[in-house]
């Protein structure tokens, strides 16, 4: 006598394949809204760390403690520690998205760039994230490249809203970190990573401790005693920059088209500014009315394009 398999209601498959796609839809969802409205706010909370700590200490310590602290609580969830070829890829992408990115970033605004221009300037990285994207023949569509015009517009837009005094070796600077950032992102999915959250981990710790071999080399100092700002400062960019904010892009990275993950470049400058409007009582013009939806429509093309997730 044989026995049959059983086999599952249509139903009850049709529920399980769609219970998937759903839930892994949320949270690129809450992994976006994490990356556009958080490191929005990272723009301001910089300025005050930096009242305190020289750029690359503060990258350094920031990225330090945000890989050491994650790597612990994912060892003591029972993860098991990377190879030693994740190790070097993650040194890799790290050196790319945080060092050549974040601290390039840092860089020129220490030569006095703007922040209008730089807020312009760090938008062009879906530009170059298209252009990288290339190599492994992915070639954009249209309306990706209409998404991606009309967020970089709407972003040049906002700029008038202060001033953009600058110089050409800051813009140089700003261009490097952007096409650093595109290119660290556009090669994650494509190396042998470690998995999951463990990538964010490895990324901070080795570019923190970058950063701090960087520091040590320019013989930075403290520009002052830090004081509860600069170290509330210091807390934000550890919790929220580094350790949600990282941890949602390395999801997205993982899960959706990195055009799409670096969108939140369009949406960053926006947020900037409303907390200007908030925090500083700065007040809106009528660009800023003409840029928002121009950079909401942009993002809108993008996401459509790119709705499909991984």
């Amino acid at each position: 006598m044989t026995t049959q398999p059983m086999s599952m209601p249509a139903h009850t498959v049709e529920s399980t394949e769609l219970a998937v796609p759903s839930r892994k839809g949320f949270w690129v969802i809450v992994s976006l809204l994490t990356v556009y409205i958080v490191w929005g706010t990272t723009y301001l909370a910089v300025r005050v760390a930096l009242g305190s700590f020289p750029p690359y200490l503060l990258l350094g310590i920031r990225f330090t403690i945000a890989g050491t602290v994650l790597l612990g609580l994912l060892m003591a969830a029972g993860a098991t520690l990377p190879t030693r070829r994740q190790w070097r890829n993650a040194a890799i992408v790290g050196a790319f998205i945080l060092v050549g990115g974040t601290g390039s970033v840092v860089l020129a605004q220490e030569r006095a760039i703007s922040s209008g221009l730089a807020a312009t300037l760090v938008a062009t990285v879906p530009i170059w994230t298209m252009i990288f994207n290339l190599y492994w023949k992915k070639k954009p569509s249209r309306w990706e490249w209409l998404g991606v015009g009309l967020g970089i517009f709407g972003v040049a837009l906002l700029t008038t809203e202060g001033n953009l005094q600058s110089n050409p070796i800051g813009v140089l600077i700003i261009l490097f970190a952007a096409a650093n950032w595109a290119f660290g992102s556009v090669l994650s999915p494509h190396l042998d990573m470690p998995k999951g959250i463990m990538a964010n981990a490895a990324e901070m710790l080795l570019a923190g401790l970058m950063f701090l071999v960087f520091s040590v080399l320019r013989g930075e100092a403290m520009v002052a005693a830090p004081n509860t700002s600069t170290l509330l400062a210091l807390t934000y960019l550890i919790t929220f920059g580094s350790l949600a904010g990282m941890s949602a892009y390395i999801y997205l990275l993982d899960n959706v088209s990195s055009l799409l993950a670096t969108s939140y470049t369009f949406v960053n400058p926006a947020i900037a500014l409303f907390l200007g409007v908030i925090l500083v009582g700065e007040t809106l013009t009528g660009s800023a009315f003409l840029a928002l939806p121009l950079i909401l429509v942009g993002v809108g093309f993008v996401a459509y394009q790119n709705r499909k997730v991984k």
